[in-house]
């Protein structure tokens, strides 16, 4: 079998996440190409060290640009703050490796643009890209596709979707790289807002056309840490801006005339992870929650009324995606299995020469909803997305 030399980029939360992907797949999923990680790439040489013994990677390197010359790697999986995403995808692309990027895409919509003009003209050398938006990947979330799909709802009328955290709820939190707009971009937006904004164009196969939006930072300026401020083991007295928001809400209407109602906060005390989808049709709904992500609620509205009701789906049979390759039904599977399908659906698709999604193009899209949400909080008006 021939191997996929791999190079990731970055070794934190995402960088793990990804490992945990990489050493997995092969090893439950009969893939066209043998995943080899090769390469652990961080600006820290011993903390990349002990990353790699840790996660499982053969070498290390400081220097991004060095992965490109290499012929041992076939691609570039970038797991950085979203400030370098386009500056490496592009030359990552340009130097014919295949790419990976963690969403959002990018930090603005111009450098989304750049990498999505970089990967078409790399797809007509038959290098593919793709973006991280991993929770597609959940079986609940792809059951509940094909059930849109099939008409099982109906007429999609209502779309709600709010993705739930609290990790900065506490005032004195200390500032991170994802509470500065120069490196992360947006906050609770871009950061969790975007995948919502994702699920439901996926779930519905129908794109968001307009939003009216808000956003709002309730805490404005927070400790700097420790590493940052010069002093050792506690974040010190310095304080420092944040310069992203704290939550985002909008309302929304799709392409088909369907209505959105979104919600993104980091705000949300006691909920740590909780996406909340519901799908109203004109035959029947579907509702998710990623704290219970191995279920699919079902109404089906052609039911004799006096039975009819949400129904529990318990999506870990051999005939829900991704699920056959893992465990007898009923074992339930957990975050980390949905980077794991990312993987093996990128390999697979590299190897069959296909277009891998979401394609760097879907990651625009996205983009555009982003900075349309932007745009309507500091006017006040609705804004329309363009295609």
């Amino acid at each position: 079998m021939t191997n996929l030399g791999i190079g990731l980029i970055g070794y934190a939360f995402m960088g793990a996440a990804h490992s945990q992907a990489w050493r997995s797949a092969p090893r439950f999923f009969d893939l066209p190409l043998q995943p080899d990680m090769s390469v652990l790439c961080g600006r820290n040489a011993e903390a990349v060290e002990a990353a790699a013994t840790k996660l499982g990677w053969k070498e290390t390197e400081t220097d991004w640009r060095k992965l490109l010359g290499r012929d041992d790697i076939q691609l570039i999986d970038i797991c950085t703050p979203g400030d370098s995403h386009a500056e490496i995808a592009i030359a990552a692309l340009e130097a014919g490796k295949h790419v990976l990027c963690e969403k959002p895409l990018a930090n603005t919509v111009e450098e989304a643009e750049q990498m999505t003009a970089a990967a078409e003209a790399a797809k007509a050398k038959g290098v593919r890209s793709m973006v991280g938006f991993t929770y597609r990947r959940v079986p609940a979330i792809g059951l509940a596709r094909q059930l849109v799909a099939e008409g099982k709802i109906g007429t999609v009328r209502h779309v709600r979707a709010q993705y739930l955290q609290d990790w900065i709820a506490d005032p004195e939190a200390p500032l991170s790289w994802r509470l500065d707009k120069e490196k992360a971009g947006s906050g609770a937006l871009g950061d969790i807002g975007a995948h919502i904004i994702d699920l439901t164009q996926y779930i519905t196969g129908d794109n968001i056309a307009e939003v009216s939006g808000q956003l709002e930072t309730f805490v404005k300026e927070r400790p700097v840490a420790a590493e940052h401020s010069g002093l050792a083991g506690t974040a010190g007295t310095e304080r420092g801006p944040v310069t992203v928001d704290d939550a985002a809400v909008f309302l929304a209407r799709f392409g088909s005339g369907a209505l959105g109602v979104f919600e993104a906060t980091r705000f949300a005390t006691g909920r740590k992870n909780a996406i909340r989808i519901e799908i109203n049709g004109s035959l029947g709904s579907l509702a998710f929650d990623f704290e219970d992500m191995n279920l699919l609620h079902f109404y089906d509205a052609t039911e004799d009324a006096r039975t009819a009701g949400f129904r529990r789906i318990l999506a870990t049979e051999s005939a829900h995606p991704y699920v056959g390759a893992w465990w007898p039904p009923g074992h339930l599977l957990g975050y980390e299995h949905g980077f794991t399908h990312q993987a093996v659906d990128l390999v697979t698709a590299i190897a069959e020469g296909a277009d891998p999604t979401p394609s760097f193009a879907d990651g625009l899209r996205v983009q555009r909803v982003l900075a349309a949400i932007e745009a309507s909080s500091t006017s006040r008006q609705w804004q329309e997305i363009p295609e």
